[in-house]
C-alpha cells in the first residue's frame, strides 16, 4: 500500500480557520515538519484543499 510523505511547506499566519483545521488534522504542527500518511480518498481530499500550503511525494510502503 502507497504513502503518503507531507511536509508543511507554507506559514498558516492569516489563513482561514477551514485550512488550519485541515493541516492539523494531517498531523502537522509546525512549519517544514513532515509526516507520513496512509493514501486513502479522505488524506487525498484534505491534501487537495490545501495544496498550496504543503508538498506531497509518494513513497512505496
Amino acid at each position: 500500500m502507497a504513502k503518503l510523505q507531507i511536509t508543511l511547506v507554507r506559514s498558516l499566519i492569516g489563513r482561514p480557520e477551514t485550512h488550519r483545521k485541515t493541516v492539523n488534522t494531517l498531523g502537522l504542527r509546525k512549519l517544514n515538519q513532515t509526516v507520513v500518511q496512509n493514501d486513502s480518498p479522505a488524506i487525498r481530499g484534505m491534501v487537495n484543499q490545501v495544496t498550496h500550503l504543503v508538498e506531497v511525494k509518494e513513497i512505496e510502503a
